[in-house]
């Protein structure tokens, strides 16, 4: 099994550093001019740089005694993203009708957690693999549950005991807030203090592990 430590990166690093997701698409030209764009990949990955959230030594030290603990590339962590890291609308607290993750047949026990992006056009299904523990609200037909139903926070998969199976038909719904399962992208930081006193950010690429 691939290093994986239930940690969070040092979040008032991680709160005040850069990035967002990638995708990666092929584009062909042809001499027309005309062109053929493919997506090569069928989820996006996010990337970040914690350099950015570096201010003080203090908090530098503890990122690299974070790398070290980690072992550089080889074990992945939590990170929080500011900007992505809820089910609920910005500003608004997770509500157990935010997502929903699955329509209930009278067998199905697992359902993994999921976000989606977007309605209109080509919604985006991403799924949620560290949620948060204790913020994870679960509703079956618009009603919330209360107890009974188990949520693995190492995976999102949200689990029915085989008595309260969701009845066919039933939406199956859920807020939480949560993690992303990062590594880091480097197995060399490269720290000038001189530089880091004069203002310089160091670079920390961190990036997203995909199942």
């Amino acid at each position: 099994m691939t290093p994986f430590h239930e940690v969070l990166f040092p979040l008032d690093v991680a709160l005040k550093s850069a990035g967002g997701p990638e995708r990666r698409t092929e584009i062909v030209t042809f001499g027309s001019g005309r062109e053929q764009r493919n997506a090569r990949w069928a989820d996006s990955r996010r990337r970040y740089d914690a350099g950015y959230g570096i201010k003080t030594l203090e908090a530098l030290q503890a990122v690299v005694a974070f790398f070290e603990e980690r072992r550089g590339q080889l074990t992945g962590f939590r990170w929080r993203d500011r900007l992505d890291h809820s089910s609920a609308a910005p500003g608004h607290p997770p509500s157990p009708l935010d997502q929903g993750i699955g329509t209930g047949d009278g067998v199905t026990a697992n359902y993994q957690l999921v976000k989606t992006y977007g309605a209109g056009f080509a919604p985006y299904t991403r799924a949620i693999t560290k949620p948060v523990a204790g913020s994870v609200r679960i509703a079956v037909g618009g009603v919330e549950l209360t107890s009974g139903v188990s949520v693995d926070t190492t995976t999102g998969v949200v689990t029915f005991p085989a008595a309260h199976l969701p009845p066919p038909g039933a939406a199956v719904t859920a807020g939480y807030q949560f993690d992303v399962p990062v590594r880091f992208d480097t197995d060399y930081l490269e720290v000038d203090l001189s530089a880091f006193a004069a203002g310089a950010i160091p670079k920390i690429p961190v990036v997203e592990i995909r199942g």
